[in-house]
């Protein structure tokens, strides 16, 4: 079996497979990384909040976008410290600490389910929260169709975890020029959005002096957190659903889907 090479990127793991081919030749032993995918279990200030699929790399990153995204901070202030450990067998526990005044309005929102029991509200809440009010892209940037040309062509030779896997999903920051100036991967779009959004705020990049490419899917979820973390402009290299580019449309987000090397869809 050909060995794997010794500088596997993080999140990369190898295992070995066996080929089978289509003109009849016999099968042969392959080693080939693939990407790790693991349950992380979300805890904020000890309260359990959300269990996600996720590539344990970037973990710092994760934890600030993550709180972002899901607007339990108004800015990186908010975050206090996060701490991922690792059981054996079952997947990362990944505890965040916010302030407690930021922690606060989750905690009553916890009490309040313990005693409200099975009436149906929870249901009701949670479609709330799907199409929850979000606040209009403040900033616009003019960004050509060079830019968006220049920075999808260069996805590629910044995605370590990609091109050893083919497994893994990338989110990148771009300068207005398309220029890539922080990416980061998981086997999950929404959490490679994540880790890009926690990694331009530790870094203090503005996200509206720049655009975001995603090597995914545009759905609703992606819009959202483009529109709440303020970029200006994103761009996928994939067909958009119907209700992102709705969302996109009613919040101001300018959005490119469809991106290829000679094309792209703008709605």
């Amino acid at each position: 079996m050909a060995p794997m090479p010794a500088d596997l990127p993080p999140g990369a793991v190898d295992h070995a497979f066996v080929e089978h081919f289509a003109d009849g030749r016999p099968p042969v032993p392959r080693a080939r990384a693939l990407a790790q995918e693991a349950p992380v279990a979300i805890e904020i200030n000890g309260l359990g909040y959300a269990v996600m699929m996720a590539t344990p790399t970037d973990i710092e990153d994760y934890a600030l976008g993550f709180c972002l995204s899901e607007q339990l901070i108004a800015d990186p202030s908010g975050f206090v410290a996060a701490q991922a450990a690792q059981i054996e067998g079952r997947g990362w526990i990944l505890r965040i600490t916010l302030t407690m005044a930021d922690a606060a309005p989750l905690m009553e929102r916890a009490r309040l389910r313990l005693s409200e029991g099975s009436c149906g509200l929870c249901g009701i809440e949670s479609l709330e929260q799907v199409l929850r009010p979000l606040p209009q892209v403040g900033a616009a940037l003019a960004v050509s169709d060079a830019a968006i040309f220049r920075a999808t062509a260069a996805m590629g030779d910044h995605q370590a975890l990609g091109r050893a896997t083919r497994a893994a999903h990338a989110a990148a920051f771009c300068t207005g020029d398309g220029t890539i100036q922080a990416l980061r991967e998981d086997v999950g779009r929404h959490n490679a959005f994540d880790k890009l959004v926690g990694a331009m705020a530790r870094a203090g990049i503005d996200p509206a002096s720049g655009f975001v490419v995603l090597t995914a899917r545009c759905s609703y979820e992606l819009v959202q957190k483009a529109v709440i973390a303020g970029v200006p402009l994103l761009v996928t290299v994939s067909a958009a659903s119907t209700l992102a580019a709705e969302r996109a449309q009613a919040h101001g987000l300018r959005l490119v889907s469809l991106a290829r090397d000679d094309s792209f869809l703008e709605s």
